[in-house]
């Protein structure tokens, strides 16, 4: 196999970028690898800011997409949410025709937005990305309302306007993410090819 091309997406929190990335891994030749299995432990979760940099060992991201770049392959951490620490079991992972990178830090990393054949960033309104993250961490996470928008204006905002929306700078492609997901996925597939060619 020739070379992996590397699409390092970001996004703010709720933007759509995780949908994104699911559409295009399902087609079967790319490695999606989730920013959020690196996360640190979080002793005290309640108050843990989970959307600042130093959350995260983004450096054994790096090392790993490199390692994957290189044709070998990796053992990708797990996170796991309901205790918020690390598993004790990796995931391996070989390397595909796409490796594909997501989280809402990515591009904010500058060793690994420079491993990246495409650096994407799939952007949302505020008040968007706030509805959407209510309704998902509400229903799907069994978060209460009043916490899900305490953390919002503590740490989810704050981080988003420090560090998120400034890395949007560095994408190549900036994806609407009110458009139709299916739409996105369509238009990523094109411009990885077209690159690819």
């Amino acid at each position: 196999m020739s070379r992996p091309f590397v699409v390092v997406m970001a996004g703010g929190s709720a933007s759509g970028k995780t949908t994104v990335a699911e559409g295009l891994a399902a087609q079967g030749d790319v490695l999606r690898i989730s920013h959020d299995r690196y996360y640190l432990d979080a002793p005290d979760p309640t108050s843990h800011n989970f959307d600042h940099p130093d959350a995260l060992e983004t450096s054994l991201l790096v090392t790993q997409v490199e390692d994957l770049v290189a044709g070998g392959s990796v053992e990708l951490p797990v996170y796991g949410f309901e205790g918020h620490r690390r598993a004790p079991h990796t995931d391996r992972a070989d390397p595909r025709p796409i490796v594909l990178v997501e989280g809402i830090l990515t591009l904010e990393h500058p060793p690994l937005a420079r491993l990246a054949d495409l650096r994407v960033f799939v952007h949302a309104p505020p008040d968007v990305r706030l509805a959407r993250r209510i309704l998902r961490d509400v229903a799907q996470r069994g978060r209460q309302l009043e916490g899900v928008v305490q953390r919002y204006l503590d740490h989810v905002r704050p981080m988003h306007d420090r560090f998120v929306e400034p890395s949007r700078a560095h994408a190549d492609l900036v994806l609407d993410g009110e458009r139709k997901p299916e739409a996105l996925v369509a238009e990523l597939r094109r411009e990885i090819e077209r690159r690819r060619d």
